[in-house]
């Protein structure tokens, strides 16, 4: 098993995009299904959806990726935040990734949002990742 499902899920996003892949399976926890929420409502990806196994409690997801002409939505995607250095930042010091055409994801205390939502609303949280 893994240690990091949010390592698990950037990794496997990144590998398939490279490989130019039309999809991608993770293990589905309720972190990575609020940020592959957060990367559908910003266009990165084109849809996901949770299967459950008949025989194992274990549940996975099924990434559908989008692509433009051969060319991925997601060109970059970094982790930011890990288990052994947590990234917090307060609402007026939020990242911005490539001068506001990338997307920090915030877990904040309403939940998992990107950084123009936590900046609006003056939240500040954990940064997750940064997509561009």
């Amino acid at each position: 098993m893994f240690i990091d499902p949010i390592a698990d899920l950037i990794i496997r996003i990144k590998n398939a995009t490279k490989a130019r892949h039309p999809s991608c399976a993770v293990y589905t926890t309720n972190i990575t299904s609020a940020i592959l929420g957060v990367l559908k409502e910003e266009g990165y990806i084109t849809n996901f959806e949770t299967k459950k196994h008949n025989k194992s409690s274990i549940s996975k997801t099924v990434i559908t990726l989008k692509y433009k002409d051969q060319t991925p939505a997601i060109l970059g995607i970094k982790q930011i935040s890990k288990p052994g250095l947590r990234v917090y930042q307060e609402s007026s010091k939020l990242p911005r990734v490539l001068s506001g055409l990338g997307v920090a994801i915030i877990s904040t205390s309403q939940g998992v949002v990107t950084d123009k939502f936590a900046r609006t609303n003056n939240l500040g949280g954990e940064v997750i990742a940064y997509v561009w």
